[in-house]
């Protein structure tokens, strides 16, 4: 288990217990007088991915409020993501505590947590001052909210953040802007200076990273995909943090192209994903990330549950082997894998270069890399 890992199940079982002790012990929330809201906090804690598709909500929040001041309590792992954000006024993170001090000793209109399972989150909701608050009442924290939503493993993930507006009057657009995540100039300019030796040409963005063993594709089987695309042409740019450094590595030395995991901040390496013709990644919250650039992906999915966190539209293939086991995550959690993860491992290389060379060039497909 990786550092990063480590302290997320850490936080998982203190939520388990202090969380819970914590929701009982509070009074239940009750609403109180509401008009047009001028301060809201939003909570957001957890990944990437998490924070990427709550971005449309926060801008029709913005949008219909338009006086609004919209403050982020996120955690450090995702608090980059809402630079990407231009409704978001100011982003302070869960997991500082003099941050977390600072949010909570505001004056709120309202406070919207958009966590899906935690309790801690609930609690700091029911902790600041507020008249009223939103969130999904998953278990004992509904009794925290003045307003508890309902949640189900259904529903596209985006859409069950729209749903924590529906109180307000608001509702999902039927037809959503692309992209709806805005990379500042500053980091359009050093991608630039990151991709100046490809010197315009197209090229597939590879991310090989997951929050989770069981869900890596693997580097061997990413570089299988490299190796394919160069023999066509074709470039390819790895992406990652520092802990991709050595699979970045492998896939751009297996293709044309070079590794940029671990080089780039998360803000920069969605600068370098924006430049992309296709990004191609496991179940990743820098998929969602491609997502809201409007980059075409090709995902692979297994242990997650595609109906909630696959990308939507003909710009976007998903790959699942829909195996009876699959998908097993549930309730944020996903158990070891008692079969190599097989719901990956049997996702084949040459499907997944098909894929990309789909998207890569529609009107040819027959000239696939295989």
């Amino acid at each position: 288990m990786n550092l990063k890992a480590g302290k997320i199940t850490v936080v998982k079982k203190g939520d388990a217990f202090l969380g819970k002790f914590l929701a009982f012990l509070l009074p239940k929330a009750t609403a109180g007088a509401f008009s047009s809201p001028g301060r809201i906090l939003v909570i957001r804690p957890g990944g990437i991915g998490d924070a990427a598709l709550l971005i449309p909500a926060l801008a029709m929040l913005n949008v219909r409020f338009p006086d609004c001041r919209i403050t982020i309590l996120a955690e450090k792992r995702n608090a980059a993501v809402f630079i990407l954000c231009n409704a978001a006024e100011r982003v302070l993170c869960y997991d500082r505590p003099r941050e977390l001090r600072t949010a909570m000793r505001q004056d709120y209109d309202l406070v919207i947590d958009t966590e899906q399972w935690h309790r801690l989150s609930a609690v700091v909701a029911r902790l600041c001052s507020a008249p009223r608050s939103i969130g999904f009442g998953t278990n004992e924290r509904a009794r925290l909210f003045s307003t508890a939503i309902a949640y189900s493993h259904d529903d596209y993930e985006m859409d069950s953040f729209f749903h924590l507006l529906e109180p307000l009057g608001l509702r999902a657009p039927e037809n959503l802007p692309i992209p709806f995540l805005t990379v500042p100039e500053a980091a359009r300019l050093r991608a630039d200076e990151f991709l100046a030796p490809l010197d315009g040409k197209r090229f597939v963005a590879i991310f090989p990273g997951a929050s989770i063993p069981e869900r890596r594709w693997g580097a061997s089987r990413f570089s299988e995909v490299a190796h394919r695309l160069a023999g066509r042409g074709i470039s390819v740019v790895a992406v990652g943090g520092g802990e991709d450094v050595a699979d970045g590595e492998r896939i751009a030395a297996a293709g044309s192209g070079f590794n940029l995991a671990g080089k780039c901040s998360l803000v920069e390496s969605a600068a370098v994903i924006a430049r992309s013709a296709v990004l191609l990644s496991g179940d990743s919250g820098i998929l969602h990330l491609g997502v809201g650039l409007g980059v075409p992906t090709v995902s692979l999915f297994g242990p997650g549950i595609q109906a909630k966190w696959g990308p939507k539209g003909p710009r976007h293939i998903v790959l699942n082997r829909q195996l009876p086991c699959s998908p097993c995550t549930r309730f944020g959690t996903t158990p070891p894998c008692r079969i190599h993860s097989r719901c990956l491992s049997e996702i084949s290389v040459d499907e997944v270069a098909v894929s990309v060379w789909q998207l890569l060039f529609p009107t040819d497909a027959t000239r696939h890399p295989s």
